[in-house]
């Protein structure tokens, strides 16, 4: 995971560099302004693509940009400023058709092993100036192998996750090799530690604060974050629990970029993953989840947590 490890940490660079620009120095960029999340975007995946492309030339890609929109949809200037970025952080010439080659690197190749890239989760977090994080995964036939998650809002350093020969790492977030982390052995319910989305639309805040209720686990410890690094705080301990409740009536179906390698580097480091009524995540289906929602877990409670959460959804 290496050469992939150090795209990704590019990446950070690019997207920091996009905030600092756009975030930080220009205060018209602000609100809706989706300007700076569509650089860093298409920055982010291509520096990621471009080392996928040299160093596994013969594997599939899953991402949610393409050369395409790249083309159609982004402004001449936007397209300027993400060269000029790329640029900055590769130290070499960057052209267009480069940019459009890389975005579109392994798109609808069939292959046993596919990288799946969300190259800016938690896009409101980012333009905030709050967590966000840049995830790339790999799957082998359909099942998790590995995943990478940079989280730049870690403990307000930030860090890097990743997983390796079965195992999941913690890293500074620029350089350095990482240390081993496990989920936490916490198993008293009232030092429970929750993590759960920021934005409310992402998942039904009530009926989760319900079912921890039906599950023993109301006095829990409650944090709202943006985006996968939700996954990685389980993976290293400092969470027990994150769930991903269904709102009522919604028909929303899971992208796997948002949870591939999060999930990785929660399977390594030994906690448990299941849709809301207890089954296996399904990645063999496309770009889509099949699945309900997600609970994630230190292991404790967990089918407790499910008996709870399938209460709440019968209600």
């Amino acid at each position: 995971m290496q050469n992939i490890i150090s795209a990704v940490r590019d990446a950070v660079k690019v997207c920091s560099a996009v905030q600092e620009h756009y975030l930080i120095s220009n205060t018209k960029s602000s609100g809706d302004n989706k300007e700076p999340v569509t650089i860093a975007d298409y920055g982010s995946q291509a520096i990621i693509c471009r080392a996928i492309q040299a160093h596994y030339p013969d594997d599939a890609v899953v991402s949610e940009e393409s050369g395409k929109q790249f083309l159609e949809l982004v402004s001449a200037e936007q397209r300027a400023n993400v060269l000029e970025i790329l640029e900055e952080v590769l130290g070499e010439k960057v052209t267009e058709d480069e940019v459009v080659g890389w975005l579109d690197f392994g798109k609808g190749k069939s292959a046993s092993r596919t990288w799946v890239i969300d190259p800016i989760d938690g896009t409101k977090g980012f333009i905030a100036m709050r967590h966000y994080a840049i995830a790339c995964g790999l799957l082998i036939d359909g099942q998790i192998a590995d995943g990478i998650v940079a989280a730049p809002g870690y403990n307000d350093e930030g860090a890097l996750f990743y997983t390796q020969d079965g195992a999941t790492y913690r890293a500074p977030l620029a350089e350095g090799t990482g240390e081993k982390v496990s989920i936490s052995d916490r198993d008293t319910p009232s030092e429970f530690v929750v993590v759960q989305s920021f934005e409310k639309a992402h998942a039904s805040k009530s009926r989760m604060q319900l079912s921890r209720e039906y599950a023993g686990l109301d006095n829990a410890v409650i944090h709202e974050l943006d985006s996968m690094e939700k996954y990685a705080l389980v993976a290293c301990g400092d969470a027990d629990l994150y769930m991903r409740l269904p709102r009522e009536g919604s028909t929303y179906a899971h992208k796997i970029w948002d949870h591939v390698a999060g999930v990785a580097l929660v399977t390594h480091a030994g906690g448990v993953i299941t849709d809301v009524d207890g089954s296996a995540l399904d990645f063999s289906q496309g770009d889509t989840l099949p699945n309900l929602g997600m609970i994630v877990s230190n292991g404790k409670h967990h089918d407790q947590i499910v008996e709870a959460v399938q209460k709440v959804l019968a209600e």
